[in-house]
């Protein structure tokens, strides 16, 4: 199977929103392609973050990444989080994630970034040995904390 992997521009959002609704519905989130649409919408319009896709030679979204910038006050560097990773089932298996991966380390490098730093449910062991396999590290020395407001 031939693919291609883009940054996505404003007018690939439509296509890449239903992969991210089907991203949100894994992860127990109700359906709502509206939603989808627009959160996309806004963090490309403003800068926020940067996804990159996988299309096949039909044109068909197979899967996303969206990174967002964030700063380390202690190493004084910016670092990519990857945030989100999603491959659709039927390619699942086909190096789309691979990809995927690859193309934002090629992007942290360009950018200047320290690196990419990203989590995963402690069940999600596929995508475990996936990051392991591409020479990211567990974290052994801290635990996360996220406090909802």
């Amino acid at each position: 199977m031939k693919v291609i992997i883009k940054r996505a521009e404003l007018i690939d959002l439509a296509k890449i929103s239903k992969l991210f609704n089907a991203y949100r519905i894994f992860y127990k989130q109700e359906s709502d392609l509206d939603l989808a649409l627009n959160f996309l919408t806004k963090r490309l319009a403003r800068s926020e973050s940067v996804i990159f896709f996988v299309e096949d030679s039909d044109n068909n979204c197979l899967g996303f990444t969206q990174l967002f910038p964030i700063f380390s006050s202690v190493s004084a560097q910016k670092t990519w989080l990857l945030n989100d990773l999603y491959v659709d089932q039927d390619a699942r298996g086909q190096g789309v994630a691979t990809g995927l991966l690859n193309q934002a380390k090629v992007f942290a490098r360009e950018t200047g970034a320290k690196g990419i730093a990203l989590e995963t449910e402690m069940t999600n062991t596929n995508a475990q040995r996936l990051y392991e396999s591409l020479g990211y590290e567990k974290d052994a020395e801290h635990f996360c904390y996220f406090l909802t407001v």
